[in-house]
């Protein structure tokens, strides 16, 4: 595991890890996260497998923006409400993929996709300098507590035979739970995992 605080060149440095199908492990305004290249079916086996997550399991979808997310799902106006006062933020909205858009939120891929517009800086740093979409899914081992420093995530994966190919460190986070999940699927909103956000 790689080591680095954040910094223009350790952007860069992390970027180029994504693009080679790699994971890297970055702060959020919740816990620590793993992002990888989530059009990269290989890049999500490996994610999956490093966490030792269940395959059914699908992990959600970094953007930048809204106007990003919008090229990738099918909005409506509940989506468009939520993202108007909840977003940047913990927040994450599950909304149909749009026909011929192709993210793996599992490796066998989905037909649906969790969305979250992160407001900490070195999560949005790092999906505006990749360009794509990525995953957000906590920097932990399945299963076990979510990760708030560096020392938390090498203690879990220290072991491991699979490991994050880079840890951008941030310090000490303050502890939040994970973000807030809602299916806008069906067209209300359905609570998947009740977090910081209550959405009405």
């Amino acid at each position: 595991m790689e080591r680095a605080s954040p910094s223009p060149e350790s952007i860069e440095r992390a970027v180029s890890i994504l693009r080679a199908g790699g994971a890297v492990a970055h702060a959020t305004e919740t816990c620590y996260g793993l992002a990888c290249d989530l059009g990269n079916q290989r890049a999500v086996q490996t994610l999956f497998t490093l966490k030792e997550r269940p395959e059914h399991m699908p992990v959600s979808a970094l953007f930048e923006s809204i106007e990003q997310a919008q090229m990738y799902v099918e909005w409506n106006e509940l989506a468009e409400q939520l993202a108007h006062e909840h977003l940047p933020g913990p927040l994450t909205l599950v909304l149909p993929l749009l026909p011929g858009r192709r993210m793996f939120a599992t490796p066998a891929g989905t037909s649906t996709l969790g969305i979250r517009i992160s407001s900490h800086p070195i999560a949005m740093a790092l999906v505006q300098a990749f360009g794509s979409p990525v995953s957000t899914t906590s920097a932990n081992v399945h299963s076990q507590p979510n990760t708030y420093s560096l020392q938390e995530i090498e203690n879990q994966f220290m072991h491991k035979p699979q490991k994050p190919d880079l840890i951008l460190d941030s310090g000490i986070l303050k502890k939040v739970a994970s973000s807030s999940v809602v299916n806008l699927v069906g067209g209300s909103i359905e609570v998947l995992r009740k977090g910081p956000i209550r959405p009405k």
